[in-house]
């Protein structure tokens, strides 16, 4: 999607933006749910306590994001030096703090939300220098991300799947794979998008990854702590899904949205005159 912005395709009605906004929305609803419904699942309360007990985690992680997203927009302060240096390492830094923290309190679906929620505001009140902070992160994500993944398909033994499972799990994923594109589709029927574009942004939507190899084992690890067999059959069931939702979805969506975003999306016209004037130059070189 980076790629498609930079190119310039779609960026006149804000596509690349649009999706990456929706995108980090999305996975505030996913982690919140998810650790609502973990929580149901594993407590001892009532129902109606532990709806509310999600509740509770995004009201703490925006609070605690909105609190801490306003302190690193100020401190440091702009005239230190290694200013770039210092806002990286403090986002990673709060970053690792609030999700080990939340954990610790019996709130971790909080953890997730602060950090989106602090590097957002962040990012609002550093402007034009959040690209040179955002390199350096990018940095820590190339390094950290195999890990991430590594570790999901390390709980995964493909030959203690069930065929029936798994075939449970593909057609779940497939349902809720059409059922998103097309409620994607009739959201942005009334956004003042073409159908070529709205076409793009509701496959655009279909890569899942990064939130299920974040999660993805929490059911698991969670079942085994209470050292039910039943439990850990069902985390296993849910880490599955993670598995093949990455595993199908990810390349496949990254195969589509490189295919249809030259195709489908319009170009900006800036870009075009750009690259009009670099091929003058180097037919007159």
């Amino acid at each position: 999607m980076l790629l498609l912005q930079g190119g310039g395709y779609g960026v006149e009605k804000g596509v690349p933006t649009l999706l990456m906004a929706a995108g980090s929305f999305d996975d505030i609803l996913a982690i919140t749910g998810f650790n609502t419904c973990l929580g149901m699942a594993f407590s001892t309360g009532s129902t109606v306590f532990n709806v509310f007990r999600g509740v509770l985690e995004v009201v703490i992680g925006v609070a605690t994001g909105c609190l801490l997203g306003f302190f690193i927009q100020y401190f440091p302060s702009s005239d230190q030096a290694q200013l770039v240096w210092k806002r990286a390492f403090l986002v990673l830094g709060l970053s690792v703090l609030a999700v080990f923290s939340s954990v610790y309190f019996g709130f971790p679906g909080s953890g997730g939300l602060c950090t989106l929620v602090m590097a957002f505001l962040a990012g609002l009140g550093w402007t034009s220098k959040k690209a040179e902070v955002e390199r350096i992160i990018a940095v820590a994500w190339d390094i950290f991300q195999p890990l991430l993944f590594g570790l999901i398909g390390a709980e995964v033994s493909v030959a203690s799947l069930r065929p029936e499972t798994v075939g449970l799990c593909v057609a779940t994923l497939g349902i809720a794979v059409l059922i998103r594109i097309l409620t994607t589709f009739l959201m942005v029927c009334f956004a003042g998008f073409n159908i070529k574009e709205k076409i793009f942004i509701s496959f655009a939507w279909l890569p899942k990854a990064t939130v299920q190899a974040a999660i993805g084992s929490v059911a698991l690890d969670t079942a085994r702590s209470h050292g039910e067999k039943q439990l850990e059959e069902y985390g296993m069931d849910v880490l599955t899904v993670a598995f093949l939702a990455i595993l199908i979805t990810a390349p496949i969506g990254s195969l589509l949205i490189g295919l249809l975003g030259p195709k489908l999306l319009q170009k900006a016209e800036h870009q075009n005159e750009d690259e009009e004037v670099q091929g003058e130059t180097s037919i007159q070189v």
